[in-house]
């Protein structure tokens, strides 16, 4: 699976390493995903998703269901 976070759509960015002498190389900045298990208790069963810190946020401020009901609204298999 790419790397992407399910609840935000974070995707890995491109930049420059940037040496002392200024010279610039090409490198990846990767979103911080975790893959992480939560309990929906008004299906009684566990999903498992692939989230970045900041849809952990999300999820803890808006609620599992409610994401979970917009994931699927999207066409996201969950």
């Amino acid at each position: 699976m790419a790397r992407v976070c399910q609840v935000t759509g974070k995707v890995p960015m491109t930049g420059h390493h940037v040496s002392h002498s200024n010279i610039k190389t090409k490198r990846r900045f990767l979103p911080n995903l975790q893959t992480k298990r939560f309990f929906l208790a008004e299906e009684g069963k566990w999903i498992t998703l692939k989230v970045s810190a900041e849809g952990l946020r999300t999820i803890n401020k808006r609620g599992l269901l409610n994401v979970v009901k917009e994931l699927r609204s999207n066409g996201e298999k969950i």
